[in-house]
């Protein structure tokens, strides 16, 4: 399976979509990281692989580590809260309860990426099963959570946004 670079069309659908892609894609790494945690791979292994998403994360060509991803999609929904959803508001008023669910989304999103940044901080703390199990948990939640709110955002906003061209 390749992986497109950048957006597939001109529309900002498309480019909602490129973006949606790489989020889902690091998902899929912090789940089998989640997964390894749990299973008691070895702390160098676990900083290994963080370390692999430092320094060959696909997010736009940046150095991103499991915090950084965190950050980047904290970034991304604070864009839409202000740029995109007041937007779609006004283009499209009947959308208001769909975007009053994605700044829902993005409240309880929000939430997920803390509890990861602060699992992931315990790592070294005196009980490390505690520590990997809290981090793995928080990992799958963020996952079933986001790769929910990412699909209906992309289903729900198709609509309008497939005839943006600019943001």
């Amino acid at each position: 399976m390749t992986t497109q670079l950048g957006p597939s069309g001109d529309t900002l659908l498309d480019e909602l979509q490129w973006v949606h892609r790489m989020v889902r894609r690091d998902l899929q790494t912090c789940r089998d990281l989640a997964a390894a945690v749990t299973t008691g791979a070895p702390t160098a292994e676990i900083r290994s692989q963080i370390h692999s998403l430092q320094t060959s994360g696909p997010l736009f060509q940046l150095r991103v580590s499991c915090l950084r991803y965190c950050h980047f999609v904290h970034a991304h929904h604070g864009a839409e809260d202000v740029m995109l959803f007041p937007a779609v508001r006004q283009a499209a008023p009947e959308l208001g309860p769909v975007v009053d669910r994605l700044e829902s989304d993005h409240r309880r999103v929000s939430d997920l990426l803390d509890q990861v940044e602060a699992s992931v901080r315990e790592l070294d703390g005196a009980d490390d099963r505690v520590a990997r199990e809290g981090l793995a948990g928080a990992l799958n939640q963020l996952a079933v959570d986001l790769l929910e709110h990412l699909q209906f955002e992309e289903t729900a906003l198709a609509p309008v946004l497939a005839g943006w061209t600019h943001w």
